[in-house]
């Protein structure tokens, strides 16, 4: 009977609820909401679903992140997934799939889209200096202010290349969160900076864009980004080889591959190990807050910054160009491309901004990766 009482008490006490505290509570409740807005919502479900549930995992038994010389020399299972994080490799993978789905004729057609693009990265560099007046150091400044791209596989590949893998969880969920929230934070913002006859603005159909040139641009994009900042190379160039594999028209295979089966493969790892590092204890506390505000503002700011460049070139081009395609300008393609689409088509029905909006998205993507570069460079890190 005692041998039956002790192994009773044995088994009861290994469950969770006996090592679960509060803050792990917390957690996840906030899994389950961002897994309801993800079902419930539609809200980025092939990357908040993953995340969501690696934040459940983590909150429920901690030792599915434990590193091996913490557990006997054996890690745990999304351990090793996240090592492919801090090696940088599941983001550069993730360029190449958006690469290889993206259609890059939109900005080829309009270059002027890259202004535009640019533009939306503003925001970027108003959180880095926020982030240092706020008390982080030029690293962790920098790692934090890419969430303005709304760029989630660039947040995490400039915080490991930065060493700030301790803020890789809170960077990582807070930029993915934002690129599911696009629908929400970026409508009111256009809003408020536009007038209806600007949403109302229709623009020209855009040229057709030859084989050639888009054979062409992907290569040259390569050349010059990669020489002028040797540091992009892991994201721009496997961006720029997803799309040459999806324009150069004898690579189906690897085109299918890397925008389908490859893809979908590296979000799942990506998603479950990000959403993995938001225990409680790493995620609960004052410096999470600051980085989800301080990605807030950057966010904010670039899309502002894309939309008041918009109205320029509205006025300067006599009515040609719609503002709202300036917002399109952070990194979530095609999300916001969807949105400039939606509110303008709100203003009129009729009008159609997709195609335009595309241009200064996919532009918004080198951009940001470019950003990350940038502060690479900066801080004499090599790629």
């Amino acid at each position: 009977m005692e041998y039956i009482t002790n192994t009773l008490s044995n088994l009861i006490h290994q469950t969770a609820f006996f090592s679960i505290s509060w803050g792990n509570v917390v957690m996840i409740l906030v899994a389950c909401v961002f897994l309801y807005l993800a079902i419930r919502h539609g809200f980025e479900p092939l990357l908040l679903v993953p995340i969501a549930f690696g934040m459940l995992l983590v909150n429920i038994y901690p030792d599915i992140m434990a590193r091996p010389e913490d557990n006997g020399g054996v890690g745990g299972l999304l351990y090793y997934f996240y090592q492919l994080d801090e090696w940088s490799i599941l983001p550069s993978l993730i360029f190449m799939g958006v690469g290889a789905m993206t259609d890059f004729g939109p900005l080829i057609a309009n270059p002027v889209s890259f202004l535009l693009g640019a533009a939306a990265q503003f925001g970027i560099y108003v959180a880095y200096f926020a982030a240092i007046l706020l008390g982080f150091n030029g690293k962790a400044a920098a790692a934090i202010s890419i969430i303005g791209g709304a760029d989630g596989p660039t947040s995490i590949f400039l915080a490991g290349k930065l060493g700030q893998t301790d803020l890789m969880g809170p960077i990582a969920v807070a930029a993915y969160s934002y690129m599911s929230l696009v629908p929400i934070i970026q409508p009111p913002i256009m809003k408020a900076l536009t007038t209806e006859k600007e949403r109302k603005v229709k623009m020209a159909q855009l040229r057709p864009v030859t084989q050639l040139e888009k054979i062409l641009f992907p290569i040259i994009v390569t050349i010059i980004v990669c020489m002028i900042l040797p540091t992009t190379a892991p994201l721009v160039g496997m961006l720029m080889l997803g799309n040459l594999f999806k324009e150069c028209g004898v690579t189906k295979q690897l085109t299918e591959t890397a925008s389908n089966a490859l893809m979908y493969i590296v979000v799942i790892l990506l998603g479950t190990s990000v959403g993995a590092t938001t225990s409680a204890e790493a995620f609960l506390n004052a410096s999470t807050l600051k980085i989800v505000v301080l990605g807030l503002i950057a966010f904010a700011f670039g899309t502002a910054a894309g939309v008041l460049l918009g109205k320029l070139m509205c006025v300067v081009t006599k009515g040609k160009i719609n503002p709202l395609i300036g917002s399109a300008g952070v990194s979530a393609v095609p999300m916001a491309a969807r949105v400039s689409q939606k509110v303008g088509a709100q203003a009129d029905p009729t009008n159609f901004l997709l195609m335009h909006a595309m241009g200064p998205n996919v532009a918004g993507v080198i951009g940001t990766a470019v950003a990350a570069g940038t502060f690479m460079a900066i801080f004499g890190i090599g790629a």
